[in-house]
C-alpha cells in the first residue's frame, strides 16, 4: 500500500492523470457504484442493481481513483475485460475517501463525490456490508452481468446514452426472473415458494405487482417536471421519457430500449427499439411493432408531428407528419396505392424520393415524411396521400 495525502483540488487531479497515464491503463465507457439486492435464499445471485449516479464517456479522473482505491485494496482491475465488477467495501470506500475527501466542502458541486461519502456512511451499518459494486464498462458487447445490465438501462432512462446506441444482446440471460413487491423490492421465486405457508399464516405474504425480469422505470428514475405516467406498470426500466411525454393508463406501454425524444402522448404500445418523435401522438391501443413483433429485425422510428390512430398497427419508419389512421395495419409487405396526383404531392415533400408507380410495399416507403394512411371502405385497399392535417398536442397538457 502506498502513502499518499491528497490536500488539494490541483493535487487530485494531478494524481489521477499519473493513474491514468500508467501502461495498460483504460478509461471506462461508463462506471458508477451500486446498491445491489441479493437473493434471499441464493446470496451471490443479484436480483436487482440501484445507480444514484452514472457516468459515461466523462468522469474520467473519478473512474482513476477508483480503480486505485481498489488496487490498494488488493483488487486488480482487468481493464483488457469488457466489463469489470467488484465488491466496494468500507476498506475500498475508505481508501477512496481519501482521495475524494477533498472536496468534502464542496461536495455538492460532485456527484461522484456524494455517492462515495454516501456509500462510506452507510457501510458504517453492518448490515450494508457486501452489498455495494463499483462497475466499470470498457467496450459496448454483450452485458455479462447483472450489474453492467442495469448500468446500461440507466444509460438510456437517464438519456445519458441515445435508445438504440448500447448493446444489449443477452439482457435477458443475465437478469433473474423475480417478483416485485409494491415497494420495489425484488423477491427470489424459490424464497416465495419455500416460505409460501409461513408468510401466509402469519398475515406476512408480500403484495406482489409483477413477475418479470426488469423492474418499473419510477422505481428507478425521477422523470422531469412536465412528465406524467399515469400508471407505474406502463414504462419499464431502461425506456427513455422525454420531458413533455404523458404514458396514459389503459392501452399504453412503452419498453426497454424504447422511449420519445420530445413531448409525445402515449395512450398505445412502443415496443422495444421503438423512437417516437416530438409532438406525436400515439393513440389509444395503437401498437408499433418492435424488432422482434414483425419488422424483420428493422427498428422502427417515428417523426416529429405524427398520429397513429386508435388500434392502428405500424410496423414501418415514419418520417415527420405522418398519419395511420385508426383501425388499419402498415406493415413492411403492406400494399399501398399512390395516385398520380398524390405521387406529385408528395414528390415535393420527399424530392429525394422517386414516385414512379402506384403500388408500393410498405418498406419502400419507409422513412418518408408527410404520409397519410387510410384504408379504402368500398374496396379495403391501403391508400396514402399528401397529409393536409397538422398534428399539435395540448400544450396544457404537456
Amino acid at each position: 500500500m502506498s502513502k499518499i495525502n491528497i490536500e488539494t483540488k490541483e493535487q487530485f487531479k494531478d494524481f489521477c492523470e499519473q493513474i491514468r497515464a500508467q501502461k495498460g491503463y483504460k478509461d471506462p465507457l461508463a462506471f458508477g457504484i451500486a446498491r445491489v439486492d441479493l437473493g434471499q435464499l441464493n446470496e451471490d445471485k443479484i436480483l436487482q442493481a440501484s445507480y444514484a449516479v452514472v457516468n459515461f464517456k466523462e468522469s474520467f479522473l473519478s473512474a482513476a481513483a477508483l480503480v486505485w482505491a481498489l488496487k490498494e485494496c488488493g483488487v486488480e482491475v482487468d481493464f483488457k475485460a469488457s466489463e469489470f465488477v467488484a465488491g466496494f467495501d468500507a476498506k475500498v470506500a475508505k481508501k477512496a475517501w481519501k482521495l475524494f475527501g477533498v472536496f468534502k466542502d464542496e461536495i455538492s458541486q460532485h456527484k461522484n463525490v456524494q455517492v462515495v461519502n454516501a456509500v462510506r456512511h452507510a457501510l458504517e451499518d453492518e448490515k450494508n456490508e457486501g452489498k455495494f459494486r463499483v462497475v466499470f464498462i470498457y467496450e459496448d458487447t454483450k452485458p455479462l452481468s447483472a450489474e453492467a445490465v442495469y448500468l446500461k438501462l440507466y444509460l438510456l432512462s437517464l438519456q445519458k446514452a441515445p435508445l438504440r446506441s448500447l448493446c444489449l444482446e443477452g439482457t435477458f440471460g443475465a437478469l433473474s426472473n423475480v417478483a416485485w413487491g409494491a415497494d420495489g423490492k425484488p423477491i427470489e421465486l424459490e424464497w416465495l415458494r419455500a416460505n409460501e405457508i409461513e408468510l401466509k399464516m402469519s398475515g406476512r405474504y408480500p403484495a406482489i405487482v409483477s413477475v418479470d425480469k426488469f423492474p418499473r422505470f419510477l422505481s428507478h428514475i425521477i422523470p422531469a417536471e412536465n412528465t406524467r405516467i399515469l400508471d407505474t406498470a406502463k414504462v419499464r426500466m431502461g425506456a427513455s421519457i422525454a420531458a413533455g411525454t404523458t404514458v396514459m393508463p389503459g392501452a399504453a406501454y412503452v419498453n426497454f430500449n424504447a422511449g420519445t425524444t420530445g413531448s409525445v402522448m402515449i395512450e398505445g404500445r412502443v415496443s422495444s427499439s421503438v423512437v417516437v418523435g416530438e409532438g406525436s401522438d400515439v393513440g389509444g391501443g395503437a401498437s408499433i411493432l418492435g424488432v422482434l413483433s414483425g419488422t424483420n429485425g428493422n427498428p422502427v422510428s417515428i417523426g416529429k408531428h405524427c398520429l397513429l390512430g386508435a388500434n392502428s398497427v405500424t410496423g414501418i419508419p415514419l418520417g415527420d407528419k405522418c398519419i395511420v389512421d385508426a383501425g388499419i395495419a402498415v406493415l413492411e409487405g403492406t400494399k399501398v396505392f399512390i395516385s398520380q396526383a398524390e405521387q406529385g404531392k408528395l414528390a415535393v415533400i420527399n424530392p429525394n424520393f422517386k414516385f414512379d408507380r402506384e403500388i408500393y410495399k410498405g418498406l419502400e416507403l419507409a422513412g418518408l415524411s408527410g404520409l397519410h394512411f387510410r384504408q379504402n371502405s368500398q374496396n379495403g385497399q391501403i391508400t396514402a396521400s399528401a397529409s393536409k392535417r397538422a398534428i399539435k398536442l395540448n400544450e396544457a397538457l404537456h
